[in-house]
C-alpha cells in the first residue's frame, strides 16, 4: 500500500472489551498501530459469531456497506470466515486482510456437517483476502487445506508484557487455568483428572468467561460439584488485568488441556510469569511451550493428563526446574511493540 495513508478498519465481532485471546490480540495490535501513527477505526459486525443470527448478519452487511471504496479492512476470522458472501460482494472495492486466530472448523463440539459448512465458507472468504495474517506457524500450516498460497500468509505472533516471576502459594499448590469455558478448552477433562488426586494439597483457579458458552460452563461447574471438588475449584469468570496478574503471581502451576490452539496467548502469559505449564500437544502449543518449560500430553487423554498432574504435584524440584525454563522461554517471546511493528510492516507491504 505504498503511497496510501496509514488508515485501516478492524472488523471484530462482539464486545471490544472482551477478555478473549482473539479480542485481546486485536486490541493490542490496534493500540500498537495507533502508537505508530496509524488511524484505526474499530467496527463490530455484531455478536454471536461464528454462528450469527439474522440481526448480526444485517449489522455486518450494514457495517461493511458503509465503508468507503478502497478501505483497508482487517477482518477478524471469527466473523470473516462466515461472511463469505459479503467478502465476495465487496472484494473488488475493499482491501481485505483476514486475521485468522484458528480455522473455525477446528472448534470442538461441531458436527461433521457443521465442520464442512464452516470450512467451505472460510475457504471462500479467504480467497477474497489480499493478505492473510495468522498468529502462529501452526495456523499457517493449517491453512494449506484452505487453498491459501503460502505467499499470501504472514505470521504475526502475539506479544507479551514483561512480568515478575510467580511467587507461588503458601497454602498448598495453586493451579491456574486461564481460558473461556468452552468444549475446546476441556475443563471437564481437567476436573476428572484432578478428581483422582484429592489426597494431594491443591486448589484450582479457573479464569475465563462463563457466559460465552453457558451450557458448557454450567456443566463444568456441576461436574466439579458431582466429583466432590466444589470447595477446591474457584470459578472467577472474566477478570480485569490487575486481578489476573495477582492470580498469576500466586500460582504454582499453569494447567490448560486445550484440544486445539491457534496460538494460545494464555500459555505465553504463563511463560512470561515463569510458571511451569501442563497442557496438550495440540495445534500451536508445542511451538509456544518448549520441553524445558512444561509437560504436554496427547489431547483428550485423561489418563496421561492425570499421570502428568500427579508427577508435577509430587515433584517440587521438577516444578522448580520447569519454572526456570518457563521464565527463560518467556523472555524470548516477542513484546507487543514488536508484534505491532510486524503487523504494520505486513500492511505497509501490501501491493
Amino acid at each position: 500500500m505504498s503511497g496510501m495513508a496509514r488508515h485501516c478498519v478492524f472488523l471484530v465481532p462482539g464486545d471490544a472489551k472482551a477478555r478473549t485471546g482473539g479480542t485481546l490480540y486485536d486490541r493490542r495490535i490496534v493500540d500498537g498501530l495507533c502508537a505508530m501513527g496509524w488511524q484505526v477505526d474499530w467496527c463490530s459486525p455484531g455478536d454471536g459469531f461464528p454462528h450469527p443470527d439474522a440481526a448480526a448478519h444485517a449489522q455486518a452487511a450494514a457495517c461493511i456497506e458503509a465503508l468507503p471504496d478502497g478501505t483497508l479492512v482487517v477482518a477478524d476470522g471469527l466473523a470473516f470466515g462466515v461472511l463469505a458472501e459479503l467478502a465476495e460482494r465487496h472484494a473488488a472495492r475493499l482491501c481485505w486482510v483476514a486475521l485468522v486466530h484458528h480455522p473455525l472448523a477446528r472448534e470442538s463440539g461441531l458436527s461433521v456437517p457443521e465442520q464442512a459448512r464452516l470450512q467451505a465458507s472460510e475457504r471462500r472468504a479467504l480467497a477474497c483476502a489480499r493478505q492473510v495474517v495468522v498468529t502462529s506457524p501452526a495456523t499457517a500450516r493449517a491453512l494449506a487445506a484452505y487453498g491459501v498460497p503460502a505467499t499470501r500468509i504472514a505470521v504475526v505472533e502475539p506479544g507479551t508484557d514483561p512480568a515478575p516471576a510467580a511467587q507461588g502459594s503458601a497454602d498448598g499448590l495453586s493451579l491456574l487455568c486461564v481460558a473461556t469455558v468452552t468444549p475446546r478448552k476441556a475443563h471437564a477433562l481437567l476436573l476428572r483428572a484432578l478428581a483422582g488426586l484429592r489426597d494431594r494439597s491443591w486448589h484450582l483457579h479457573c479464569v475465563g468467561s462463563l457466559e460465552r458458552d453457558v451450557a458448557t460452563a454450567a456443566a463444568a461447574q456441576a461436574l466439579a460439584q458431582t466429583l466432590g471438588l466444589a470447595e477446591r475449584v474457584r470459578w472467577h469468570g472474566e477478570v480485569a488485568a490487575a486481578p489476573l496478574q495477582a492470580l498469576y503471581a500466586q500460582a504454582d502451576l499453569f494447567v490448560l488441556p486445550s484440544l486445539y490452539e491457534g496460538y494460545g496467548m494464555a500459555f505465553a502469559e504463563a511463560l512470561a510469569h515463569g510458571l511451569p505449564v501442563l497442557g496438550c500437544a495440540a495445534g500451536a502449543v508445542p511451538d509456544t511451550v518448549p520441553d524445558t518449560a512444561g509437560v504436554l500430553v496427547p489431547p483428550g487423554d485423561g489418563v496421561a493428563l492425570r499421570a502428568a498432574l500427579q508427577a508435577l504435584l509430587d515433584d517440587a524440584p521438577r516444578r522448580l526446574a520447569l519454572a526456570a525454563g518457563a521464565y527463560a522461554a518467556g523472555q524470548r517471546l516477542p513484546r507487543w511493540e514488536q508484534s505491532a511493528a510486524r503487523f504494520a510492516a505486513v500492511l505497509e507491504g501490501l501491493p
